[in-house]
């Protein structure tokens, strides 16, 4: 059979590049044959070490080079990609693999069926979150070469809680409906043909070896298909197995220290082994290929620094099982030197992000030197790509980003969320600014229609679907933005006509096809096929592809609700990788793209409990008691698989490690693995804060010059001659937010689908009682029903509703009293919402009164509703607040004489919606007849309304005084143009004028 006596099973150590070591040594040993070295196959555990393999190959070759044959070891179709080393195959009997998509959708269904006949109904979004645990689940059995059957001979179920129980019983009626459902298809699982092709190729190989050699490189798994072919590769005559890593530098009793264990000989249970150490898996392996450590050989070739050999010895101490730690306390100083390794410990993350760019770009300035940022923190390797560009770097990110994430994940996504809430403001303004969205020539006019439909849509959300859009924009009573309206309507129906589809799809309560369909067609026609083009577009319409064509088999009653939630979930298990292009000397990775990789600098980063390692998973279906039971890995096992990727990266010449106190919410709590490296360490432990102040430093400005409290000062040309009576006392206690408004022209926007405001209510309440006294005649039942129509309209939030109607109609009830009282006390309304304007101190001021009623004296009341608190007399004391008292003025000038309304102004009233005591609705006045409690006597309320607002026009209208910014900050105004006015920069700094 060719086969060796001794196994040949080889390790390269962390502190030599594990890729050009193999290259190194293949080329040494097959090399001299150009023909040789192409009749061989390396076996590799994905496809990214191939990649790096490779480029191995590259640097080591010196002109044209035929390189062996590299086989992913977990390809589906191994079959095809070793067909010329296992010739005649025979193969033809294992039965084709089901595709992942209908295997997911099937597996969707079933859970779906199985919940509902117990009672727990399930969506289609939660469907395929189970459905996907659940293959997850079903693989690691396959894979362990588990018998799912096995489950029913456990005798457990009375020692697990009742959320267990369930999750077994629906576990088990699973698995006897899937098998029968492959049958009727022909297929069998993926892992299961795995498995079933390792087991050929092994056989095959046991008879016939292949000519050339074969060389097993980096492989870690545990799974025993693999660990029997790795043990047929190693005992072939011309056949290798090169572990990656093995630590040699242990004692015997530090090795066994891992486990397994054997079962105790009196309960017949075994110790839980320590899968968390770095080397777990690896012994896992050597035992399952029949293997002893002490036969694994050290691969010669590859070279690799001796200063580098002691800190992979010091690593190995740091990584010791925890009862054994207390060895750290008997250790020579060059027993815990990490010489070469620098740890890095900042505030924040985006501390961490800049110090991590710096020494990326220190790399840099020596030639060919390269580096690496090791990283399973996505938001952490984005940072730190934004802070390279700053040098003009575009690294190199073979982590690729989830499709969820990308352009045409955000757009097929956004569409799905606009349809699920039937097309609500956020989710349209979202997807109709959609980069992909009208991509090309037509995009900037697309924008500006935008612009104006995100205008219109500014305060309370109108009603629901496109329909409601509809009715937004026809223009109404008393309109303001009459031309807003106009412009969207020509626009709306261009976008209305995309989105129709969309709409009828996800309103007709159509099965899962239907609604990828819709999805799909819309996507196409608002980006013109851009969605789908580039490399990211390219997955997103294979994934589009493989869901629409497996819908069928998936999910029913897929609700439109759960159609963003389904589909960001398919989107995020797509990672896309860029195009190679990035810089030749940066590299940004995750911790499967840097297995078998190694720069001069590698950067390993984020250590916090919970990025590295990562909290596991639990498995929903399985409760761990009963996953040990069957001899399932742990989920423990993760972390081992961290730990050893951690310490491998450790091994780089030179190396930074680094976290972060905090994560973006809360303090974190460093990685488990830092801990030990800093313990074991003790005095070697070195920090490399030169890079925290070099960040600082380039950022920090030698000197400081915060803005000036600012106080522009326009010329007089440009000073309004005309305001509102509303507006005199924004002039007078912020000049500036005055400026900003009228002269700069900068009103404040509402947000997009707002809760009702204050000032929502107050317009509302306004118009009600206007329309009350102008066309209802003031009869107070028909209050009461104008007030329900107002709130029964679809833009009125249920829950303002439910608040608001109680105290409205109290209110209201009252008002309608007091006018009914006045009445009969020969106090009548004259004018309601009436306008009136008068010149004075050379400035036109004008106002609108919210009602003037004729006095029995003939005198004139002025009244304005509020929905809360009047102003505080103290307000009016020191001149502000004056807005009765200047319409009372206009009044006085003859500002509403076309509205009948000359003469004297003898009553200023607040009229408060507001509760006082037990009930809703007072009034109340800001002047008194004689002046008491502090109040400006009624008699002289104009005349100190008309020597506070000549002050003020005198000041900032008429003359060149500064608009300054936060003149009285004692009174209360909006905040409106705080951020304008840089109010934090030099607010408190100085003394207000």
């Amino acid at each position: 059979m060719g086969e060796r006596t001794r196994p040949a099973v080889y390790t390269i150590p962390a502190h030599r590049a594990f890729s050009d070591a193999l290259a190194a040594g293949i080329l040494a040993q097959h090399g001299s044959d150009p023909m040789a070295l192409a009749r061989g196959t390396i076996l590799v555990p994905n496809n990214r070490a191939a990649r790096s393999i490779t480029e191995a190959f590259v640097r080591r070759s010196e002109g044209g080079l035929l390189l062996p044959r590299l086989v992913h070891i977990g390809d589906p179709e191994l079959d095809e990609t070793l067909s010329g080393a296992l010739d005649p195959i025979g193969v033809e009997i294992i039965p084709p693999a089901i595709p992942p998509m209908e295997r997911q959708m099937l597996l969707a269904r079933l859970v779906q069926h199985a919940r509902a006949r117990t009672g727990q109904p399930v969506d289609a979004a939660e469907a395929i979150r189970l459905a996907q645990a659940l293959a997850s689940t079903l693989d690691q059995m396959l894979i362990a070469q588990i018998d799912p059957r096995k489950i029913a001979e456990l005798d457990i179920a009375g020692e697990l809680s009742t959320h267990w129980q369930k999750s077994l019983q629906l576990f088990e009626i699973l698995l006897n409906t899937l098998p029968k459902m492959l049958a009727e298809r022909g297929m069998i699982d993926m892992a299961d043909r795995r498995n079933r092709l390792l087991a050929h190729v092994t056989h095959r190989w046991a008879e016939s070896p292949p000519p050339g050699f074969v060389i097993a490189a980096g492989i870690n798994t545990t799974a025993p298909a693999i660990a029997a072919l790795l043990g047929q590769v190693a005992r072939m005559a011309r056949g290798q197995v090169v572990l990656a890593d093995l630590d040699q530098n242990m004692s015997a009793d530090e090795w066994d220290a891992i486990g397994p264990f054997p079962p105790d000989p009196v309960t017949g249970r075994s110790r839980r082994p320590h899968e968390t150490h770095p080397q777990y898996g690896l012994k896992r392996l050597l035992d399952l290929m029949s293997v002893a450590r002490e036969e694994v050989a050290l691969w010669r070739w590859g070279g690799g620094h001796d200063a580098r050999a002691i800190r992979s010895r010091n690593i190995s101490h740091a990584m010791l099982v925890p009862h054994l730690t207390s060895k750290w306390r008997d250790l020579d100083t060059v027993e815990r030197s990490l010489a070469g390794v620098e740890a890095l410990e900042v505030a924040t993350p985006a501390e961490e992000a800049q110090a991590i760019g710096i020494a990326l770009r220190e790399v840099l300035e020596t030639p060919e030197r390269t580096a690496a940022l090791v990283t399973p923190d996505r938001a952490l390797a984005t940072r730190v790509a934004a802070h390279l560009r700053r040098w003009g770097i575009e690294a190199d990110d073979s982590a690729g980003q989830p499709l969820s994430r990308l352009a045409p994940g955000t757009l097929l996504v956004g569409l799905a969320e606009a349809a699920a809430e039937h097309f609500a403001p956020v989710a349209m303004l979202n997807l109709l600014k959609h980069p992909l969205v009208m991509r090309g020539d037509r995009r900037l006019e697309w924008l500006e229609n935008v612009r104006r439909f995100d205008l219109l849509l500014r305060g309370p959300r109108p009603p629901a679907g496109l329909a409601g859009i509809d009715a937004l924009i026809v223009p109404r009573e008393d309109d303001r933005q009459r031309v807003l309206r106009s412009e969207v309507a020509s626009w709306w129906p261009q976008a209305r006509a995309l989105l129709m589809p969309l709409e009828a799809a996800f309103t007709a309560h159509s099965d899962l096809a239907s609604l990828l369909a819709a999805l799909r067609t819309t996507a196409s026609a608002l980006s013109a096929d851009a969605v789908w083009a580039g490399h990211h577009g390219h997955a997103a319409a294979e994934l589009f592809a493989d869901m629409e064509a497996a819908a069928p088999l998936g999910p029913q009653d897929a609700t439109p609700q759960s159609i963003p939630a389904l589909l960001d979930r398919m989107l995020g298990q797509v990672a896309v990788r860029p195009p190679q292009g990035g810089h030749p000397r940066i590299a940004i990775l995750g911790l499967i793209e840097a297995q078998l990789q190694q720069s001069d600098l590698m950067i390993l980063a984020g250590l916090n409990e919970g990025t590295w390692p990562a909290i596991p998973a639990p498995d929903p279906w399985l409760a761990p008691r009963i996953r040990q039971e069957l001899g399932l890995p742990g989920l423990e096992g993760r972390i081992g698989i961290s730990a050893h990727d951690f310490a491998s990266g450790l091994g780089a010449p030179r190396v930074l490690i680094t976290r972060a106190r905090r994560d973006a919410s809360a303090p974190a709590v460093a990685s488990r693995f830092w801990l030990r490296l800093k313990a074991m360490a003790g005095p070697q432990w070195k920090e490399a804060s030169r890079y925290v102040t070099l960040g600082r430093a380039l950022d920090h400005a030698a000197e400081q010059h915060p803005a000036p409290r600012p106080a522009p000062c326009p010329p007089l040309a440009i000073r309004p001659r005309k305001i509102a009576v509303t507006d005199v006392d924004r002039l007078k206690a912020d000049p500036y937010a005055f400026y900003a408004r009228k002269i700069l022209g900068l009103s404040v926007l509402d947000a997009v689908d707002a809760d009702p405001s204050a000032a929502w209510r107050g317009t509302e309440v306004h118009r009600i009682l206007q329309h009350w006294a102008e066309q209802d005649n003031r009869d107070p039942a028909r209050l009461e029903q104008r007030a329900r129509d107002m709130l029964a309209r679809a833009d009125s939030h249920p829950l303002m509703r439910a608040l608001w109607q109680p105290r409205l109609l109290a209110a209201i009830h009252w008002i309608a009293s007091q006018v009914v009282e006045d009445e009969k006390n020969d106090r009548h309304i004259a004018i309601v919402e009436g306008r009136g304007e008068a010149t004075l101190a050379g400035v036109t001021l004008y106002g609108a009164a919210d009602r003037i009623d004729r006095l029995p004296d003939g005198k004139w009341a002025i009244v304005d509703y509020k929905t809360g608190k009047p102003p505080r007399a103290k307000q009016v004391q020191a001149g502000f607040a004056m807005q009765l008292g200047l319409l009372g003025l206009i009044l006085e000038h003859g500002g509403f004489a076309d509205q009948n309304a000359t003469g004297i102004a003898g009553e200023f009233e607040y009229w408060s919606l507001g509760k006082k005591g037990d009930s809703f609705g007072y009034r109340e006045s800001p002047a008194d007849p004689v002046g008491k409690r502090g109040k400006i006597v009624t008699a002289d309320f104009t005349s100190e309304a008309l020597q506070n607002f000549s002050e003020a026009a005198a000041r900032w209208l008429t003359g060149m005084e500064p608009y300054v910014a936060k003149l009285h900050p004692e009174i209360p105004t909006y905040a409106d143009y705080d951020q304008l006015m840089r109010l934090e920069e030099w607010y408190g700094r100085e003394k207000h004028v």
